[in-house]
């Protein structure tokens, strides 16, 4: 059975950092394209960030650009966002989300939509607040 879990949220102040952790069991996580979403009280999901199954490349949206890291650890079966300079519009829960079909370089913005993973975990909250 193929089960997504994500760890590592909590509460942080503005400007500290915190790593997400998204898990895998029943499979490996280097055959699919991984992302992480977010969704804030009163909003849509949205696509953080995302890792090709395929080569590894990763895309961001435009809000946590230079801030955000996404990264594959296979040995430990896992997928990190690294996530420095918080903000308090960055508070949400957080999701990981998995597909097997590799992200199109030539429309990147794919592997950001809700519409494109097949698996989801239940989430982590972030808080961002002094």
């Amino acid at each position: 059975q193929v089960q997504l879990v994500e760890s590592g949220g909590g509460l942080v102040q503005p400007g500290g950092s915190l790593t997400l952790s998204c898990a895998a069991s029943g499979f490996s996580l280097d055959n699919y394209t991984i992302g992480w979403f977010r969704q804030a009280p009163g909003k849509e999901r949205e696509g953080v960030s995302c890792s090709s199954s395929s080569d590894g490349s990763t895309y961001y949206t435009d809000s946590v650009k230079g801030r955000f890291t996404i990264s594959r650890d296979n040995v430990k079966n896992t997928v990190n966002l690294q996530m420095n300079r918080l903000k308090p519009e960055d508070t949400a829960v957080y999701y990981c989300a998995a597909d097997t079909s590799p992200i199109n370089p030539r429309s990147p913005i794919a592997g950001l939509w809700v519409t494109t993973y097949d698996y989801w975990g239940r989430g982590t909250q972030v808080t961002v607040s002094s």
